[in-house]
């Protein structure tokens, strides 16, 4: 039996229930398949912004031990070693800012599934709509 069978308005009671499961069964199934694409999204931002902040932690650790050694090498050597050790350091620690900024727009990226939310809100008027016009 097709979802047009007969023109809605001579269609029994029967093939009305039958053509409504249809079709909100195939639009849950829609509704879902675009949910799982958008968490999928989200997913991949969030992703990239925990890896680029793993980055900026690391760069910051090294820029950390780097101002050590410096601190060792101007205590040891003369004022070229330990202000190179600092030019790297300064150098570090700036690598690591731009990480950690570029992390927190991926993770400021990461939304929720806006798109099925709107569908759904959508459907569901729709739907209170039809059922106030019968009434």
């Amino acid at each position: 039996m097709s979802l047009e069978s007969r023109p809605t308005a001579d269609a029994s009671i029967g093939e009305l229930m039958t053509q409504l499961s249809s079709q909100t069964s195939r639009l849950v199934r829609d509704e879902l398949r675009l949910a799982q694409k958008e968490f999928q999204e989200a997913a991949k931002h969030a992703g990239i912004g925990a890896g680029l902040l793993s980055v900026a932690g690391l760069l910051a650790f090294l820029g950390f031990t780097t101002v050590i050694a410096a601190g060792v090498a101007a205590l040891s050597w003369a004022l070229p070693v330990w202000a190179a050790a600092l030019i790297v350091a300064a150098l570090l620690f700036v690598a690591a800012g731009v990480a950690a900024l570029v992390s927190k727009k991926q993770v400021d990226e990461v939304s929720p599934p806006r798109q099925t939310v709107d569908n759904v809100k959508k459907d569901i008027n729709e739907v209170k709509d039809a059922r106030h016009d019968r009434t």
